[in-house]
């Protein structure tokens, strides 16, 4: 059993890229409410400012941090940051995201890398960037955002598929590097999450019953679900996990396929 003072992360500083919006945002907003500060992370200062503006009104703080995961100085420089002005770096959640489609013997070479490049490169330099900062604090918590597309092939998403089972193995591959300096890596495996990157699957009654059909509790998540599993990997509630992949996804990887 667990008590609300294990979910508490009052003082501790949260990385949260992609935070402009869906799993990000819902992500910065569910620990500024568990006391924690988030550091924004997107490339569009706008969406950014709009989820500070947010937590302020709930009472909390945050720093802005407009810079793109796929950008090695950027990332260092906004770790820096967090350094120099909120005294370190606790958690990082690493939610950013990019979406190209299409039959992977069709994509253009610069989609296939620019969805590396944010999905899997920058989760990679976003962690080496943090952990140096972690060590200094004595440990911390990585959460990484992969999908249930990482363990089922969805034609149409190729390299989004390549990209978030890469992260997984990357999130393995860290939990058991970092375990020695206290840093525990978990990966969160969401289904469908409602949010603006999936609006052309829910929107269209047709394409969501179709897809529903395929959920065994016959609905999306939504991105305060994703949030609430975030915030348990990240805290102490989940201290001795690591190297887990929680899925979130209604029972999505378990259900018969259907004819």
């Amino acid at each position: 059993m667990t008590d609300g003072h294990e979910t508490t992360l009052t003082g501790k500083v949260a990385i949260v890229t992609g935070a402009g919006s869906g799993v990000g945002q819902a992500t910065a907003l569910a620990l500024t409410v568990a006391g924690a500060i988030p550091v924004l992370v997107g490339r569009t200062p706008g969406p950014l400012a709009a989820t500070a503006a947010a937590i302020s009104m709930a009472g909390g703080r945050s720093l802005v941090a407009a810079a793109d995961v796929a950008d090695e100085a950027a990332v260092e420089r906004l770790v820096e940051r967090a350094v120099a002005e909120l005294g370190g770096v606790d958690l990082l959640l690493a939610a950013a995201g990019i979406g190209r489609f299409g039959l992977v013997v069709g994509y253009a070479l610069a989609d296939w890398q620019a969805t590396l490049a944010t999905i899997l490169t920058g989760v990679f330099l976003c962690a080496r960037a943090a952990v140096p900062a972690m060590r200094a604090r004595g440990g911390g918590s990585i959460v990484n955002l992969a999908s249930v597309a990482a363990e089922r092939p969805q034609p149409g998403m190729g390299v989004y598929c390549v990209s978030k089972a890469a992260v997984l193995m990357l999130t393995d591959v860290l939990a058991a590097e970092l375990a020695a300096d206290g840093i525990r890596v978990n990966a969160l495996v969401p289904g469908f999450v409602k949010t603006r990157f999936t609006s052309v699957l829910w929107q269209d009654e047709a394409t969501r019953a179709a897809l529903l059909g395929h959920i065994p509790q016959r609905r999306m998540a939504e991105p305060e679900e994703i949030a609430s599993a975030a915030l348990y990997l990240a805290s102490d509630a989940a201290r001795f996990v690591t190297g887990a992949h929680l899925r979130i996804d209604g029972g999505q990887l378990v259900a018969p396929p259907v004819l």
